[in-house]
This record gives C-alpha cells, structure tokens and sequence, in this order.
C-alpha cells in the first residue's frame, strides 16, 4: 500500500507559477512510476504528466508541454510538478498518482492512462485567475 499526500495548490494569477509536491509513503519510492492528473469542474480526469524509475518523463496535452515539468526526488519520496505561465485553463484539481514499477527495466516509460494507476492522493486544488 502506498499512501500519497499532494501539496502546494494555490490561488494564482495568470503567467504566475507554482510547484505541486507529492509525498509518497508505504512502501520504495524509487520502485514506482509516478503521475500527475488533473480534472476541472465537468470535465474528464485528463493525464498531465508522468515519470518512470530512470526520471524520464512524458507530458499530456500540448497545453503544458514547455509549460510544467515532472521531476522526482528518490531520497525524500516526493514527486514534484513545476508549473510555470499558468493560463485559466490550468484550473483544476491536481492528483498524483503511482503504479508499482518493480522488477521492470529503467526505460519502461511510465503509464498515461488512468486506469494502470493504483494508488492515488487526495487531490490539491490550483486557480487560476485571469
């Protein structure tokens, strides 16, 4: 089991950034491929971004691509999520996400979809204004 705890939402002006933090505790963080999530009032939970054991990462939607960027921190088990230009758009409950990833090569890259994700936080909202 592997409990996952979201930080660092906010209330932010359009063009500012924030850092989403994710800490993970249960089980070896490092065996585990991580994602972010977000899902605005009315939509579909859509995929953001996500991480393999080897810290290669892979975005969603070219909205962020260039914008957020996924980093991992094995010694203080913690994903984060860097969002910088933040648009309305961005406007979301934010949630990561893990897969176990144990027993598989570096280079498996991490999952895109929902439904291969396990283990999930409780969700940090982030607002936008315009």
């Amino acid at each position: 089991q592997v409990q996952l705890v979201e930080s660092g939402g906010g209330l932010v002006q359009a063009g500012g950034s924030l850092r989403l933090s994710c800490q993970a505790s249960g089980r070896t963080f490092s065996n585990y491929a991580m994602g972010w999530f977000r899902q605005a009032p009315g939509k579909e939970r859509e995929f953001v971004a996500a991480i393999n054991l080897s810290a290669g990462s892979i975005y969603g939607t070219d909205s962020v691509k260039g914008r957020f960027t996924i980093s991992r921190d094995n010694a203080k088990n913690t994903v984060y999520l860097q969002m910088n230009t933040l648009k309305p758009e961005d406007t979301a409950v934010y949630y990561c996400a893990a897969r176990y990833f144990g027993g598989m090569s570096d280079r498996t890259p991490a999952p895109t979809e929902r439904s291969r994700y396990a283990y999930w936080g409780q969700g940090t909202q982030v607002t936008v204004s315009s």
